[in-house]
């Protein structure tokens, strides 16, 4: 939803800040130490999402803010995912923990979608499913089960870092193919948000 408002750079750049998110949660409810690292970290993090919104927000208007902020809501709901994540699959294991969490979301989302749309929306070309099914198994399904096996093998917080190309490459991919503008404070934002990212992976304090 929050993809109606903002361009698909500004977007992931929101949603890159789940791994400063995962270490103040883990401070919250697991009780983490978070170090002056980690809140410069945050600082660097926050001040980048800052600008490159401030930079956006005189074309974008209020529907800018509700865009950012459901963008924002899906960041901290993949980070409180993150944050217990790790204790459940020590327990169950990355391939059960993932196919059971994926089972709810499924559920979750046939849910929303009798709720809000006939059924008769489901006829569409057979072109179209084929997109969905390959989306759902090399967009979806592989790389859910890859994260849980790597939260197993080097934690969360480790995990998490290893999307930083993320906003990045979305935000060139998007120039090139959605023909979106890249401007200096995309950039800009885009290195702050690295940067503290980068701060959180240096981090050697014992998990």
């Amino acid at each position: 939803m929050g993809l109606h408002y903002l361009s698909a750079g500004l977007e992931r750049l929101i949603l890159f800040l789940y791994p400063t998110l995962t270490v103040l949660l883990s401070a919250i409810l697991l009780k983490h130490a978070i170090t002056r690292k980690h809140a410069m970290a945050l600082l660097l993090s926050y001040g980048g999402i800052a600008l490159a919104l401030l930079h956006e927000t005189p074309h974008g208007g209020p529907d800018l803010w509700l865009g950012a902020g459901l963008v924002f809501a899906s960041t901290l709901s993949y980070s409180v995912y993150l944050t217990g994540a790790g204790h459940a699959i020590a327990r169950i294991g990355s391939v059960r923990f993932t196919a059971l969490s994926m089972m709810v979301a499924s559920a979750a989302t046939l849910l929303q979608f009798g709720f809000t749309h006939p059924f008769s929306k489901l006829i569409l070309p057979m072109h179209v499913y084929a997109l969905a099914m390959g989306m759902a198994l090399f967009s979806t399904v592989l790389p859910v089960f890859a994260l849980s096996a790597a939260i197993r093998l080097i934690q969360p917080g480790r995990a998490a870092l290893i999307g930083s190309i993320g906003p990045i490459s979305t935000i060139f991919m998007a120039y090139f193919i959605l023909n979106e503008a890249v401007t200096v404070a995309q950039l800009a934002g885009s290195a702050l948000v690295l940067a503290g990212v980068w701060l959180i992976g240096r981090d050697r304090t014992p998990q």
